[in-house]
């Protein structure tokens, strides 16, 4: 580190559609969902994360919940940057004394247009970021997931996030063919809200949606371990009567299948793309899925059915992308640490000529 490296705070930002995660000194300082509450008269900020998540769908008129980001990019600028400050602010990075620069890594998908990612540039430098890198989710996922993306060989990744679902095939350090949709977690909670209304004539809101998702979700109608049936309360579109309706896994494949079939395409469409040598080195080794997404029921033997390549669910796979963004971000501090020392060594060398 430099002499006044203590004046510098590194942080490694994944700014998730669903949730945001910070990494700090190696350790994962905050995980909160990407919402925040919002007094509308004063325009100031009463809750963040988890709390603001708990407000979602119960607050009344003088309250509101925005999610600043809507399929992987940057919705609400204003919102954005409060919810990164306070974010900043929970992972406890600013010191007593003084508030420490800050240097952040943070991962954008890899189909944003230069508008998107200078509102994510925007966003962190005004939250408090003097130096910004960013790196693309994908190659975030592949070092989260261990993979050597330096190797002269391809390793494919499917990150299925909150907003937007990243397809890469990664060789030698860079991204060789990629895909990224708009469909992810997002479209799958309101297929399903959409279901219940139009089969169970119910209301229910987003957050029940996505219960409904983790409890019974599943891309195959027929699982070795079929989940227990998930009881939905709500009331009934026509009457406004409370009504309980059971929900079964086999209804829900039924209703993500849409969405899960243009997922797929874009993965075949990734794969048209991609060089002989290294769709051979794919087939070998598999497909690795990150992301929420990943962690759908049946998710991977569907696909790997479907496209006769072997999908394998990375370790921990909400976390793969924060943990990449932290190795990046690693490997900035070192590059930065070798261009000093080189720096030093040239001061050295003229200061010794010069005597």
């Amino acid at each position: 580190m430099g002499l006044f490296s203590f004046l510098t705070q590194d942080i490694a930002v994944d700014l998730g559609t669903a949730n945001t995660i910070i990494i700090c000194n190696d350790k994962m300082v905050v995980n909160e969902p990407s919402i925040v509450a919002i007094d509308r008269k004063t325009e100031k900020v009463i809750a963040i994360g988890e709390k603001a998540r708990q407000m979602q769908g119960k607050t009344h008129d003088n309250i509101k919940t925005i999610r600043p980001l809507r399929d992987g990019v940057i919705a609400d600028f204003n919102a954005a940057e409060q919810m990164l400050r306070g974010m900043i602010k929970m992972a406890s990075v600013n010191s007593k004394f003084f508030s420490p620069s800050l240097r952040i890594v943070v991962c954008i998908p890899s189909g944003s247009t230069e508008v998107e990612v200078r509102a994510v540039r925007d966003s962190s430098e005004h939250a408090g970021g003097r130096d910004v890198y960013m790196i693309y989710e994908p190659m975030a996922a592949a070092l989260g997931i261990g993979l050597d993306v330096e190797a002269p060989e391809g390793n494919m990744i499917v990150d299925i996030g909150g907003g937007t679902t990243e397809i890469a095939v990664i060789s030698l350090g860079g991204i060789v063919s990629n895909k990224s949709i708009r469909i992810a977690g997002d479209d799958l909670t309101d297929d399903i809200q959409e279901y219940m209304r139009h089969q169970h004539n119910i209301r229910i809101g987003e957050r029940t949606a996505e219960q409904i998702k983790i409890h019974v979700g599943s891309a195959l109608s027929e699982l070795d371990e079929p989940p227990a049936d998930f009881i939905v309360q709500g009331p009934n579109q026509m009457t406004s009567l409370p009504v309980e309706v059971p929900v079964s896994y086999q209804e829900i494949a039924h209703c993500l299948e849409k969405s899960i079939s243009k997922i797929e395409i874009a993965i075949l469409g990734a794969l048209e793309q991609t060089p002989p040598e290294l769709y051979a080195d794919i087939v070998n080794k598999g497909i690795y899925l990150a992301g929420g997404g990943a962690l759908l029921r049946g998710l991977d033997k569907r696909l790997t059915d479907k496209l006769n390549i072997p999908f394998h669910i990375a370790e921990d796979p909400l976390r793969a992308v924060a943990r990449g963004t932290g190795i990046a971000l690693k490997n900035v501090r070192s590059e930065e640490h070798t261009s000093e020392l080189q720096s030093l060594r040239h001061l050295v060398c003229r200061l010794l000529l010069e005597k």
